[in-house]
């Protein structure tokens, strides 16, 4: 039997049971190392073929690459989406495309306060007064709720996207989250990326052609000029270079 096909199996029924965060952490111990040089699709079959239904990706929807690649591997696998309030209607438009077009089942993830609840309870714009509490309560607690069932979740990460993120593992231990963290795409280069997108005809956010080669939110994003570091236009001007979600 292939590690696809027994993958896919995983996913439809069996690892319903959550295990320890001391069983979860020695088994990053064991396979990190095995895993650091894998095709992005073993990594993807292992923790499908590990986790079953306790395993989850995430997407900013700045594109569809590791939806697109996850959904070949576990088709109807959980795709979570955070939906801050603040996103870009092309960011939207490209997670209604996904949810429409892959064989995925995919959860748009809110805060517990809509934009203007939060503007009552902190002030107008805290994305501008506080971008690290207005992360805090858009993005880092909804996604810590939303990952409360799983004991695996899967991002876009690249090691090539900022030197912040040089060290980030294929397969490791969140101590935050008390939850393994994968990584397929970690060692993917643009081109890499770049290639995929066109052979597989995957689903691009607009903006990635109109200026905006890491989208976040819309009062934090600007455009990049040619030739400059992809997430200068993150929080410009701040000095902040993560939401905390991968702190």
């Amino acid at each position: 039997m292939s590690l696809s096909t027994r993958a896919a199996r995983a996913f439809k029924g069996t690892h319903t049971e959550g295990r320890t965060p001391e069983e979860l952490r020695e088994l990053v111990s064991h396979v990190g190392a095995e895993l650091e040089l894998a095709p992005a699709e073993v990594i993807i079959e292992w923790a499908v073929a590990t986790f079953g239904e306790r395993f989850a990706i995430t997407s900013s929807m700045g594109d569809a690459v590791l939806a697109h690649l996850a959904s070949t591997v576990a088709p109807g696998i959980d795709v979570v989406f955070l939906d801050t309030g603040y996103h870009f209607p092309e960011t939207i438009g490209t997670r209604d495309a996904v949810e429409a077009t892959l064989p995925v089942n995919l959860l748009t993830i809110t805060p517990v306060q809509s934009v203007a609840e939060q503007d009552a309870a902190h002030g107008t714009d805290l994305y501008r007064t506080d971008p690290d509490l207005c992360c805090a309560l858009r993005k880092v607690a909804p996604l810590n709720e939303a990952l409360s069932r799983y004991d695996a979740w899967a991002t876009g990460l690249r090691r090539a996207e900022t030197h912040n993120r040089v060290i980030a593992p294929v397969v490791g231990w969140d101590a935050r989250k008390g939850k393994v963290k994968v990584s397929p795409l970690a060692r993917w280069s643009d081109e890499q990326v770049d290639r995929y997108v066109l052979d597989h005809g995957v689903l691009v956010n607009p903006l990635v052609h109109d200026g905006y080669p890491s989208i976040g939110c819309r009062p934090c994003t600007r455009r990049v000029a040619p030739g400059d570091d992809p997430r200068s236009g993150r929080w410009a001007g701040t000095g902040k270079t993560e939401c905390g979600i991968h702190a």
